[in-house]
């Protein structure tokens, strides 16, 4: 194949692109040949990223969207159809964190925002691009998850568990979906710099603790997503389902 990341001709929508890892994603697929739909909390946000990515010669719509709320999610999907006339890709990268602290402290209100975040948002916005992936032949859905989903970190307890039932969830999706040629896989990023992680590495004995139980000794960035990001976005992954890929510097095997 003369380029296993080809993305012409497809849509894709990532959640929470408007900087790290989901604007990282949305400015691969457009150097791929995608059109992507960026989406994120606050609209001028959003705007800096399409602004960039067209600026580039990529094609890009930004919708504002607060993923915890299902008439956004909605409007996103049926913006994204009306725009672009179909959904090939869909990139569950937005997600919260509100607290760091013992399971002991949660709180209902912090659980509830948690699962409805980084879980029922996920699935209600695959559920509402499943038809437009069935009618086109197909789809890849990618679920940005944790290494926390699978290895908890002390603090991180309610992160960590909303994050393992995302993993199960791509794997339930992967079950149910692929015969209608829709794949599902997780992307397990370990410690990434960006503003969302940046209570760990801003913290100098935070971040020393966690590069201890990092083989290569150093966090990764939000473009060391990308490849993979691609390749499951795109036909070289075609018999690709029901995965969980780390990209983590090797934090799981310490």
């Amino acid at each position: 194949m003369n380029n296993n990341f080809d993305l012409k001709g497809k849509v894709a929508i990532i959640t929470g692109s408007s900087k790290g890892i989901g604007a990282a994603i949305a400015e691969a697929y457009a150097a791929q040949g995608a059109k992507v739909v960026v989406s994120s909390r606050k609209q001028t946000a959003v705007d800096e990223v399409v602004a960039k990515i067209n600026a580039a010669g990529g094609t890009a719509l930004g919708i504002e969207c607060h993923v915890g709320k299902q008439e956004h999610l909605e409007n996103l999907v049926n913006k994204t159809v009306e725009h672009f006339g179909k959904v090939d890709v869909l990139v569950n990268n937005a997600a919260t964190n509100p607290v760091f602290d013992m399971l002991q402290n949660a709180t209902e209100q912090a659980f509830d925002k948690i699962i409805n975040v980084n879980v029922k948002a996920c699935m209600m916005l695959a559920n509402l691009c499943y038809k437009s992936m069935k009618e086109n032949g197909g789809g890849s859905i990618i679920n940005i998850a944790s290494v926390e989903g699978m290895k908890p970190t002390t603090g991180l307890g309610m992160y960590s568990i909303s994050k393992a039932a995302l993993i199960m969830l791509t794997k339930s999706q992967a079950k149910e979906w692929s015969g209608n040629n829709i794949r599902s896989n997780n992307i397990c990023p370990g410690l990434i710099q960006t503003k969302f992680s940046e209570a760990l590495w801003k913290n100098e004995t935070i971040l020393n603790e966690f590069e201890t139980h990092i083989p290569m000794k150093r966090m990764g960035q939000s473009e060391e997503i990308t490849g993979l990001a691609c390749y499951l976005a795109s036909e070289s992954a075609s018999y690709t389902t029901g995965g969980v890929f780390m990209v983590d510097g090797g934090y799981m095997l310490a």
